[in-house]
């Protein structure tokens, strides 16, 4: 009677081994829903800073900015570093639409890197796909730029 009991349990708790990864991935594939990753690599290749491509890699979670790393570059580090911490904190925390109207400041000594990152990041937030409350909200401002230019043509 112990021997299948014993079995009995230990087939419970294989199948609950077996059947928790299945449960963590649909909870981290839930919560990974509203997140989106750009990679700026191939978005911005023609982006150069002081020695190269400076591409990055935008994390963009309900709207907002949450993470921005630098991928694989040939920029002197001392020079990069400086520029992308001056850079990405500007970026981190904010929406979408103010980041891409964000004024970026540069690093000072480190110019060529910085504006590279900054188009790097405004390449890379052109392509983040905005919710459908988003998306209502860029179809109307579509729509008032259309009616501002038919008529500044018929005048």
């Amino acid at each position: 009677m112990r021997k299948i009991k014993y079995a009995v349990l230990g087939v419970a708790v294989i199948a609950a081994a077996a059947l928790a990864p299945c449960a963590m991935a649909k909870k981290v594939k839930k919560n990974n829903s509203a997140s989106q990753v750009i990679y700026t690599g191939e978005l911005a290749k023609k982006v150069i800073g002081y020695n190269g491509t400076t591409p990055v890699t935008i994390t963009v979670k309900d709207g907002r900015i949450t993470s921005i790393t630098a991928d694989a570059n040939k920029e002197t580090p001392s020079y990069f570093n400086k520029a992308k911490d001056k850079v990405f904190k500007q970026f981190i925390g904010k929406t979408v639409e103010e980041a891409k109207k964000l004024d970026t400041d540069v690093a000072t000594g480190a110019t060529y890197s910085s504006e590279a990152l900054i188009k790097n990041i405004k390449a890379g937030l052109k392509e983040v796909k905005s919710s459908k409350k988003d998306g209502k909200t860029a179809s109307k401002a579509k729509a008032k730029g259309k009616t501002k230019g038919k008529k500044r043509m018929t005048r």
